[in-house]
């Protein structure tokens, strides 16, 4: 789906958004990723989907390098990710990401929450990371508590917060990594929404999930994982309609059918 036309630089290929060339991971004996190619332009919205231990949440953490890879490259916007020190705290902090697990500072209020990053990493100054960050909070629905503890919120609330906190530095590339598992399930659609708009307004997602909804209406392309790699690289409506592996075939079988 890369636009072949317009802004093409010089050499003839325009840059991903994400890219991961010969990607390799293991633990241990276990080879969690095995070769990953793939190519996200700017704008779209990636969905993985495929059954627990393929993959999913390890090609999500590799892509700002909260797990370390055993061997190939992966840029943002062009450029490598570094290993360590300076240079990739820099680069991580074009990519945010949300997770399970909300990870707030529990004795920060919501506002700190979001203010915190720009300020320390960005050097935002206090004043505009909070304009910024009370613009957000409204965004996602929750501007009312920017003075509550993350305690006082519901899961539904908190994940919103985190969106708002990976937002508030300006992010190029969102990551999400099952961003509603841990969900009350009338919770789910209030965080599953506030994604929704983030799609719409062009931001560059890949959002590993179990939401079929979802994946099927906000998604521009589907991943299907199983045993570490890429089994099929599609659009959404091929996927759940005509779906090419039989790994795929189960999985969607198994999931559907609930």
């Amino acid at each position: 789906m890369t636009n072949a036309d317009d802004n093409t630089p010089d050499d003839g290929a325009t840059p991903s958004m994400i890219s991961m060339q010969h990607v390799d991971k293991t633990f241990g004996s276990l080879h969690v990723l095995k070769d990953i190619e793939l190519e996200v332009p700017a704008g779209q919205v990636v969905i993985v989907l495929g059954p627990s231990g393929s993959g999913k949440s390890t090609l999500c953490r590799t892509i700002n390098r909260l797990e370390p890879i055993d061997s190939g490259t992966i840029a943002i916007d062009g450029k490598p990710l570094p290993a360590e020190g300076r240079a990739l705290a820099k680069l991580r902090a074009d990519v945010g990401m949300v997770f399970q697990s909300f990870n707030l500072f529990a004795h920060k209020t919501i506002l700190e929450n979001v203010t915190l990053g720009p300020v320390k990493v960005r050097k935002v100054g206090k004043d505009d990371a909070r304009t910024r960050a009370l613009e957000l909070l409204d965004r996602v629905g929750i501007a009312n508590q920017a003075d509550k503890y993350p305690a006082q919120l519901s899961g539904g609330q908190q994940q919103r917060v985190a969106i708002a906190r990976a937002l508030a530095m300006g992010p190029k590339v969102m990551l999400f990594d099952e961003p509603t598992s841990a969900l009350d399930p009338e919770m789910v659609n209030e965080v599953l929404d506030v994604m929704t708009a983030l799609a719409k307004e062009g931001m560059t997602m890949l959002v590993v999930t179990h939401e079929m909804g979802f994946a099927r209406r906000a998604g521009d392309r589907v991943l299907f994982m199983s045993d570490g790699e890429i089994v099929e690289d599609t659009d959404p409506e091929t996927f759940f309609t005509d779906p090419r592996s039989d790994r795929a075939k189960d999985f969607l079988g198994k999931i559907l059918s609930h």
